[in-house]
């Protein structure tokens, strides 16, 4: 099972990734100064998420648990593909109508449509922003991950 690594660290890389692109995800409402496009934006519109989905799937594959894998993929197809991304795809919709209708055409949900160029893929990144942002998931997914493994030793 420690193959689950795998899927944890990419997921956390991919969270890093985004984190850094946009200036601000953290909140209580949905905003945006602008549409994000480039870097993990322009492989998928959900990155974070994506990161997510790899980090769940990470732990599941360590708890050797297929039980964890079904409902984690319940809740994690509830609250994202039901709740969370439509709230959100609705508020972008309104505010950036033909920008987002025309990068929803070439980028899918979590997986691109179209293959991103390199200029896509650059673009501005913070490191200051991704620290300040993402080191609270950082420590969970570090903790989360070692709950798991050590769960043999209990």
């Amino acid at each position: 099972p420690l193959y689950g690594l795998v899927p944890v660290a990419l997921g956390q890389g991919i969270r890093f990734w985004a984190a850094g692109t946009i200036r601000q995800y953290r909140g209580e409402e949905v905003g945006a100064e602008g549409l994000v496009t480039w870097g993990p934006y322009s492989i998928a519109r959900n990155p974070l998420y994506l990161g997510n989905a790899l980090i769940g799937a990470g732990w599941c594959v360590l708890s050797g648990s297929v039980a964890a894998f079904i409902i984690f993929s319940a809740v994690f197809a509830f609250l994202y593909l039901m709740l969370v991304i439509p709230y959100e795809e609705s508020f972008l919709r309104k505010n950036f109508p033909v920008d987002f209708a025309r990068y929803s055409e070439r980028v899918g949900r979590f997986f691109p449509l179209k293959a991103p160029s390199l200029a896509e893929l650059r673009g501005p990144f913070d490191k200051d922003v991704l620290w300040r942002s993402e080191r609270h998931s950082l420590w969970v997914t570090l903790a989360g991950t070692l709950l798991i493994l050590s769960r043999r030793w209990w």
